[in-house]
């Protein structure tokens, strides 16, 4: 990947474990200096001052977290790697999103009625915006991607409503679209910001690596990929774990692990051509990492 000639060359990065970690290879790739840094708002932005960052990027944090980050770089002059403060409060809120999608011609549905589905979404600002496969956590540790029961056809059609609704934001960057599902009805439900800790799925699906991309588009580039190509290869499922200091994977076809040294937060993550292979390929990483009870406990569905 060729490298960026920004404004920005050092930022700093609010984010530990894994996360951190992502963000820091993705800086890496594009020629950036990341500074590592944890706190509160204010302090994350003095932080940033006195390193020299010209920019801060806030991680994963959530939604009201962001906001306020965005909130105290704006008070300081540092520019935030971000929505607008604007869209930040809108998606806090939940309501003042739900209106802007209502306008853009989206569906709206109950927050609490069907599956929820999740859809990472990138645009550079520029008119492009691409959407990356379905997903859906299944419990607190475990993200899966495609989604056997929802159709080709279907997540089309999620992924182009939810290009229309961030097309008509005028965003930039990464965004998270979440849409409920209930037999044939479906609606737009929520909207997040940046990453979520689970990019790893796109990244085996698709090839295209969304925290990098993030952070290309935010500093000015362009999406060069096309639609078509991301259509999803292969089924993905995701860990979000804390492992015991000697926890090793030995590694082999379809499996990886994200650990930043010494944290027990980790990331495994497994692939496989069709979802029984994948499952199979993440229960053998699962019983090395953490024994065969918790693996058999962890492993279900």
């Amino acid at each position: 990947m060729s490298r960026l000639a920004p404004a920005v060359s050092r930022l700093l990065v609010a984010a530990g474990g894994p996360g951190g970690l992502r963000l820091r290879q993705a800086c890496a790739e594009l020629g950036l200096t990341a500074i590592q840094a944890g706190g509160s708002a204010e302090a994350l932005v003095a932080r940033a001052r006195e390193a020299g960052c010209e920019a801060l990027h806030p991680g994963e944090g959530g939604t009201a977290e962001q906001l306020a980050l965005a909130e105290a770089c704006r008070r300081a002059g540092v520019r935030f790697l971000g929505p607008p403060t604007e869209l930040l409060a809108a998606m806090a809120e939940g309501g003042g999103m739900r209106q802007r999608m209502r306008e853009a011609g989206l569906p709206l549905t109950a927050a609490s009625a069907g599956h929820e589905v999740r859809m990472s979404l990138l645009a550079d600002g520029r008119g492009r915006v691409i959407y990356l496969a379905p997903r859906q956590r299944l419990h607190e540790a475990l993200s899966v991607a495609p989604l056997g029961w929802l159709t080709a056809e279907r997540s089309v059609y999620l992924g182009r409503l939810a290009g229309q609704g961030v097309a008509a934001l005028g965003l930039t960057g990464l965004v998270e679209v979440r849409f409920r599902v209930e037999g044939n009805r479906l609606g737009f439900a929520a909207m997040a910001p940046g990453l979520t800790g689970e990019e790893a799925l796109d990244e085996a699906l698709s090839g295209l690596d969304p925290v990098v991309e993030q952070l290309r588009v935010l500093l000015g580039g362009r999406l060069r990929e096309r639609q078509p190509r991301l259509a999803p290869h292969g089924h993905a499922r995701l860990w979000q774990l804390s492992l015991p200091p000697a926890a090793l994977l030995s590694g082999g076809p379809g499996l990886r692990l994200d650990r930043a040294p010494g944290e027990a937060g980790a990331r495994l993550l497994a692939w496989g051509r069709r979802a029984e292979e994948a499952r199979d390929r993440a229960r053998r990483g699962l019983v090395e990492l953490l024994g065969e009870a918790e693996a058999t406990r962890l492993a279900t569905p």
